[in-house]
């Protein structure tokens, strides 16, 4: 038995369970928060490059965090009273096949994405999504109908000033009149509606039959829980200062359901920060700035699109508005972005972090659909708007 061996077995003994037991535990960790290292490592890295310093804590948005956490935390406690079986049946009762069911889904958190932000309707409706599939038998659908769920979600919430995060700041960076922005993001929200619902047209009209028991839900918690979201979401508007968020809906959760507050994915909230870590080194490289202004001066809107495939949109936003005045190629480009690869848009890892949760053995088959029809919308938006 060499030493490394030994060492393994020591440690395993140390902790009280075999050495086959952590390997399994450790094992269905990376499965199960498989974009939590991947962002981990990323900020790791960058972080050797750009050593950690006072301005790491500018690269970090509380108010996002908090939404998160709170958006997660009351979702939990409707989860745990059965609120999204209930809505899936009647979204089934509702339609009459599962194309019409998957319109129902892509279009409410296409719809939500305009009111709530786009990271709030994928965290809302998404596991709306998959119990309507999963209670029809028709789980082969779900890499599909996430994906479109998630296109909806970025596009959807490129027309409004505060349906996506990258939007609110250009809208105030550049002191943009409310009416100009949403002018001259009509035409390429018009264009995604419309290749949107071409692609809801490629389910089958398969008949629904409902598997499972039907649920009822306790109406006062009910009532708590939806007014608690409806705080969470009034906190997404500013209406409210996001720190009496923080303090009322975690409080109101531990005496009406503090299980809920364990069921957050918190995984999910550390892939944020690593995420705003990378990003945030990535910005400060001499490096990517220098070739971020030579490729803004030949196009504003292609080389906004591009960089958000590496960065995201968010911090190419805030990057790149430092370098240009067109903020109409920026916008454009920026909101476009949001399609492509994982990191392009913060939401696409919460797309994928909630298959996982699902289909914990199945990221590369999803990050090929993904990859395909995302690219395919990025290539025609970009290729209107650039001839706008």
């Amino acid at each position: 038995m060499n030493k490394l061996t030994q060492r393994r077995q020591h440690t395993a003994v140390q902790l009280g369970l075999p050495l086959h037991e952590i390997a399994s535990h450790t094992s269905a960790f990376l499965r199960k928060n498989t974009v939590f290292v991947i962002a981990l490592a990323a900020a790791a890295i960058t972080s050797i490059i750009v050593p950690p310093d006072a301005e790491y804590l500018t690269y970090f948005d509380p108010r996002t965090l908090t939404c998160l956490f709170c958006t997660l935390a009351v979702i939990c406690a409707l989860r745990r009273i059965h609120f999204f079986s209930a809505a899936a049946e009647k979204i089934i009762s509702l339609t009459s096949n599962l194309r019409n069911s998957v319109i129902a889904l892509v279009y409410i958190t296409f719809i939500g994405s305009m009111l709530i932000a786009n990271d709030m309707a994928l965290i809302t409706f998404l596991p709306l999504g998959f119990i309507v599939l999963e209670r029809t038998n028709n789980q082969k659908y779900m890499a599909y109908v996430f994906i479109l769920q998630n296109i909806a979600a970025n596009l959807g919430g490129m027309l409004t000033p505060f349906g996506n995060p990258q939007n609110l700041y250009l809208y105030s960076y550049f002191n943009i009149p409310t009416g100009e922005f949403m002018m001259t993001m009509l035409p390429p929200f018009i264009l995604a509606v419309a290749l949107i619902t071409a692609c809801c047209f490629a389910v089958p009209k398969t008949a629904l039959v409902y598997d499972g028991e039907t649920h009822s839900m306790p109406k006062a918690r009910l009532a708590l829980y939806l007014a608690l979201f409806a705080l969470a979401i009034v906190v997404v508007f500013r209406v409210i200062p996001y720190q009496i968020g923080l303090i009322l809906i975690p409080a109101v959760m531990l005496f009406a359901d503090r299980k809920s507050l364990g069921d957050v994915d918190y995984a999910l909230l550390g892939t944020f920060v690593c995420f705003f870590i990378f990003s945030g080194n990535v910005s400060r490289m001499d490096a990517v700035r220098v070739v971020m202004e030579a490729l803004l001066e030949k196009s504003t809107i292609l080389f906004s699109a591009l960089s958000c495939q590496f960065i995201s949109n968010v911090p190419s936003a805030v990057l790149l508005s430092k370098f240009t005045t067109n903020y109409t190629d920026l916008l454009y480009g920026v909101n476009i972005g949001g399609c492509g690869t994982l990191i392009a848009s913060l939401a696409s890892l919460i797309t994928f972090r909630e298959y996982l949760s699902h289909n914990p053995g199945c990221a590369k088959k999803y990050i090929v659909l993904f990859s395909i029809m995302n690219f395919a919308f990025f290539g025609v938006l970009l290729t209107v708007c650039y001839f706008l």
